[in-house]
């Protein structure tokens, strides 16, 4: 018979759609290989795409990495630097002005597309900051429920890292850096922390000067062809991987 056949390989499951009763066939069957039955009202197409959408993501290629994740204009920043830099601190200012903080300390990625790299919290760390010299805070009791979120798309990557007058930062923006994480390289600045910055409204320049970009928009093209320069033949921009995450 068809049916015992089926459920012969002892699927975790069956599941039929648009509530249609089980014949009793189908029911004895199932007693027989000790298979479950259940039950949907759903059509099998949305059933079919629901489950995929949800192993995509319960499958996905995932690490975890120490660093902070907030929205900001619809950007999802990845901040990274050694403990101490003010990661968190910068959080709490991008906060108050209206930001949503995703994860701080601990940042679970996950490879949810060929393109696309999502962040989130750990489940028991979420909301939770820490600011050394007072300790755990909770944003979502603090600043409300609009200043957190439960997860966003990685756009960009900023290195937070101490003022190094040795070290030449780039000034222009013609080069592009990008780090590779899970396999997809994403946009990544170096940002250099000195007292007297306000790495909070750097930081806000920086995500819209991403989307512009995103959007075909160069400053730094821009300001050196209304200066009559080529910008091919001045400076050719740069692919630059500076680091890999497995």
């Amino acid at each position: 018979m068809v049916i015992d056949s089926i459920f012969s390989f002892g699927p975790p499951a069956v599941i039929i759609c648009r509530n249609i009763e089980p014949s009793n066939a189908i029911m004895e069957s199932a007693k027989l290989h000790k298979v479950s039955i259940l039950s949907t009202s759903e059509s099998t197409s949305d059933l079919t795409a629901s489950l995929v959408q949800y192993l995509n993501r319960s499958l996905a290629p995932r690490i975890t990495r120490h660093g902070v994740l907030v929205e900001v204009y619809g950007e999802g920043c990845l901040l990274l630097g050694d403990s101490g830099v003010g990661k968190s601190e910068t959080a709490i200012e991008l906060i108050k002005r209206g930001h949503r903080l995703v994860a701080d300390d601990a940042v679970e990625i996950r490879r949810t597309s060929t393109t696309t790299l999502m962040g989130q919290s750990p489940a028991n760390i979420r909301h939770f900051i820490e600011l050394r010299g007072i300790g755990i805070i909770n944003a979502r009791q603090l600043f409300g429920m609009g200043a957190v979120k439960t997860q966003e798309k990685i756009d960009m990557v900023i290195n937070l890292e101490l003022w190094d007058s040795t070290k030449v930062y780039d000034r222009m923006g013609l080069d592009n850096e990008y780090m590779e994480i899970l396999g997809i390289e994403v946009p990544t600045l170096t940002i250099p922390v000195k007292p007297g910055r306000n790495l909070a409204v750097i930081i806000e320049v920086a995500a819209m000067n991403n989307r512009q970009k995103k959007m075909g928009y160069n400053a730094a093209q821009d300001l050196l062809c209304s200066l009559g320069m080529d910008v091919d033949g001045l400076v050719e921009p740069k692919k630059t991987v500076i680091d890999k995450w497995e």
